[in-house]
């Protein structure tokens, strides 16, 4: 039976971040212990990504500690850089504009990713090696800086999808443009965080995959009425393993994509507020949460039959291993060709 490597990778952070609130309430931790359970029924172990405010929700904290000392998961950091300490305006409204990191001055970014990862390892006791850019805004300088702190994983990269449309400071260019990016885990450089390279920090892609007609006809999806044919007919363009971005069907192709594909890894997103009802936009109220759950049971029960549950830090050591396999066989083909 296969055994591919599968992600769950929670953003944990405030109650609906959506709405820019200007007081940042926290009551989504108390409703955690519910997914981590459904999560370890399937033996799977989820990576809670936390920002500033769920740092200090002693509510989190304390389940986060206890799901350590069972090893039945991971805590990485997320930062949201508009109320990550130290809190430096940027914009005329920063909880508004909510600004990415990468807009910042670098010295500040240091300041804040060094503050938020000693608050992280103070937290919970022990060294924080993964990592996921708020708001996926992510460049070279925030992966250097990243290293430097002891990083290892990062999983901000959502491959085939283009955030320049999103903006943060007014005055900026938006988001990054992942398109051209890779969709499997590869080592690589801050100097291009898009090229694989022979060490480095490793980026582990959310799991979003292209259907057949938008690869070979992508304007298909470009005209409206094609669009509405086509996302009947045949499929949505993209399909994403979030249940906030597609309904079971939809990350069922995901994930079944990821495995026709033979991919290295399959990887889950959420946030930690879309398990409260009220705590987004996709899951309003308690029937809205009993759907959710009742969707994560299917999927969960259809991966556990070909997926083994990893942290990114596990996956790290795995997809290390994996690749000196791979470099054991190529020199014994090699020897073998040479005659040896």
């Amino acid at each position: 039976m296969s055994e591919t490597p599968f992600i769950i990778t929670i953003d944990t952070e405030g109650d609906d971040i959506w709405s820019k609130p200007r007081r940042i309430t926290t009551r989504n931790a108390e409703y955690l212990p519910r997914f981590q359970s459904l999560c370890e029924r399937f033996a799977f172990k989820p990576v809670y990504l936390a920002n500033y405010e769920m740092a200090m929700s002693d509510a989190f904290v304390e389940f986060g500690r206890d799901m350590l000392a069972r090893d039945a998961g991971e805590i990485g950091m997320h930062l949201h850089a508009w109320n990550s300490p130290p809190l430096v305006p940027l914009t005329a409204d920063d909880f508004h504009f909510q600004p990415y990191l990468v807009e910042y001055p670098e010295p500040v970014m240091r300041e804040k990713i060094e503050r938020m990862t000693d608050l992280l390892e103070d937290r919970f006791g022990q060294a924080i090696v993964s990592h996921r850019a708020g708001r996926l805004g992510f460049d070279g300088r925030y992966a250097a800086i990243l290293l430097e702190q002891g990083y290892r994983v990062d999983c901000s990269v959502s491959p085939c999808l283009d955030w320049r449309g999103t903006t943060g400071d007014p005055a900026g260019n938006g988001g990054p443009d992942y398109r051209a990016f890779p969709d499997r885990p590869y080592f690589f450089d801050p100097s291009d965080i898009s090229a694989p390279a022979p060490d480095g920090l490793l980026e582990v892609p959310m799991t979003i995959r292209s259907c057949s007609l938008h690869r070979s006809a992508p304007w298909v999806y470009r005209v409206p009425l094609l669009r509405q044919t086509a996302n009947r007919v045949v499929s949505p363009a993209l399909n994403h393993l979030c249940p906030a971005e597609n309904p079971l069907s939809g990350m069922r192709r995901a994930a079944r994509g990821a495995r026709a594909a033979a991919a290295d890894h399959v990887e889950f997103t959420l946030h930690s507020s879309e398990l409260m009802p009220g705590g987004s936009p996709s899951f309003r109220d308690v029937a809205d949460i009993e759907c959710l759950y009742e969707d994560l049971e299917l999927l969960f029960e259809e991966l556990s039959g070909w997926c083994r549950g990893m942290t990114l830090k596990e996956f790290l050591e795995w997809f290390r291993r994996r690749r000196r396999g791979w470099a054991a066989q190529a020199a014994d083909q090699r020897g073998i060709a040479a005659g040896i």
